[in-house]
């Protein structure tokens, strides 16, 4: 896993491996350097990825009964809740989340190794009937090796996202872990090592995107290709995958808006805009960055966003007072505020915020708040990634809906009402691959979760996840 506790190793092939470069990983929330991972290289993704194919080839996933598959993904929970003591405080520290953040996020990855591995023997097929001649029926084959990006901003989460239902339906995984925050998802694959899980398998390994990255998504070996992050990387994914008509899910981030009707519960919008866009500061490709509500109840909701917003405790995660920690990097800080400075130059209200912790290291953001912000203006529809809301009025509900779509984005999408129908007309309405009725971030594990339009498609989450690591095959049978 590493050789002196502060040097961590790729995973490939069952053996921890080391290279000849190596990535520094820092803390954002006081700029330190907190540890170095092997830099892997092409070579390294040949290796990876032949380990993988020799897996597949060998049967050992998906020769057995499904059964085995379920208890194999189960005792990968097990384990990475044993490594729970070691692991959160590694996560907050690379990634500066609070230890509430970093507990919880360990939570949903070892939820997503029981929910799947609940799952793994329940992938059937169905009969079709084609008259007393034929007996025609589906099943469904592993893809073979599933190739996944892992973004930064929730390494561990989105990595067992895609990691447990590739393993439960059979497939061998090479994962590409982010030059951020690479640290903390060791833990996955010390997780799969003690829970037995076979050679070549499971392959986690760390490089740079035009290094690694590039190498695993245009290997001919690869079947299925799994990515989350920015559109215009995606985008490159996508004419790579070409190359080899490769499937693809793609979450590519989104600008979504929760819409605010004016018998809203202001109580429970409050607590979902605490959630929505200032947990894990804002850096969730499904955060609450617009705020739409109707002009009865503007002023009141913008007073009590500002009043949420100054209560924030900027801080190191590892301080039991913080509530609000440090942007990734400081390449993130700067275009964060170089947004914020060109909303407010494009007649946005610059509420709070908008401002660095002063005399403080880290990437820190105040918890800005921008009001009358135009439909027209950059901030409405630019993905900004950080602990920023914009906050813009309307008078119908024929015109919410049409602000709330303005964007190329359609991840996600919220409306806050008391009243059914318009709660219901609202979810038809609204453009995006997942409705929030009066709570941000409702659902969870089971519930699927993809986008569309620019932000991407293909879900992840829930049942339906299952279904993008398997490939369909039909037998039609003429009965003499």
């Amino acid at each position: 896993m590493h050789k002196n506790g502060t040097h961590y190793l790729n995973y490939i092939g069952g053996q921890w491996l080391d290279s000849d470069q190596l990535i520094e990983v820092f803390n954002p929330a006081n700029e330190e350097l907190i540890g170095t991972i092997a830099c892997a290289d092409e070579a390294d993704v040949k290796r990876a990825v032949s380990a993988a194919l020799k897996c597949v080839d060998s049967g050992v996933l998906s020769k057995p009964r499904p059964v085995e598959r379920a208890r194999m993904v189960h005792q990968i929970a097990e384990e990475l809740r044993a490594l729970m003591g070691y692991g959160v405080p590694l996560l907050v520290a690379e990634n500066g989340k609070t230890t509430a953040e970093a507990t919880q996020e360990f939570e949903v990855a070892i939820r997503y190794f029981e929910y799947y591995a609940g799952m793994a023997d329940k992938i059937e097929g169905r009969s079709i009937p084609l008259g007393d001649d034929y007996v025609d029926f589906t099943y469904y084959e592993p893809v073979g090796i599933s190739a996944q990006i892992v973004p930064w901003n929730y390494p561990l989460d989105i990595c067992a996202r895609s990691l447990a239902p590739a393993l439960a339906a059979g497939n061998a995984v090479v994962i590409k872990s982010p030059e951020l925050t690479p640290l903390s998802i060791s833990c996955i694959a010390l997780a799969c090592e003690r829970a037995g899980v076979p050679r070549g398998a499971v392959n986690i390994l760390c490089g740079h995107g035009s290094v690694a990255g590039a190498a695993l998504v245009a290997d001919p070996n690869i079947n299925q290709i799994v990515f989350t992050g920015s559109v215009s990387t995606g985008q490159s994914i996508l004419h790579a995958a070409a190359e080899n008509a490769l499937p693809c899910v793609m979450e590519l981030g989104g600008k979504s808006a929760a819409v605010v009707f004016a018998d809203a519960d202001l109580d429970t919008l409050i607590t979902s805009v605490d959630w929505g866009i200032f947990f894990n500061a804002g850096q969730v490709c499904s955060a609450m960055s617009r705020l739409l509500v109707h002009e009865d109840i503007y002023e009141q909701v913008v007073g009590r966003v500002k009043a949420l917003a100054e209560a924030q405790v900027m801080g190191d995660g590892a301080a039991p007072e913080t509530t609000l920690t440090a942007v990734a990097s400081k390449a993130q800080q700067t275009h964060i505020l170089q947004l914020c400075q060109r909303a407010v130059a494009q007649g946005a209200e610059l509420i709070t915020g908008a401002t660095t912790k002063p005399e403080s290291k880290g990437y820190f953001i105040a918890p800005t708040v921008l009001a009358n912000v135009a439909p027209d203006s950059e901030i409405f529809s630019t993905e900004v990634f950080g602990p920023v809301i914009a906050i813009t009025a309307f008078k119908t509900e024929e015109q919410a809906y049409q602000l709330a779509n303005a964007t190329k984005f359609g991840l996600v999408a919220g409306v806050f009402t008391r009243d059914i129908n318009t709660a219901m007309r609202a979810s038809k309405a609204l453009k995006a691959g997942q409705i929030f009725v009066n709570e941000w971030y409702a659902g969870g594990v089971e519930t699927p979760f993809g986008g569309l339009k620019l932000s991407g498609f293909g879900r992840e989450k829930g049942q339906e996840a299952l279904y993008s690591y398997v490939n369909t095959k039909n037998v039609a049978i003429r009965v003499s």
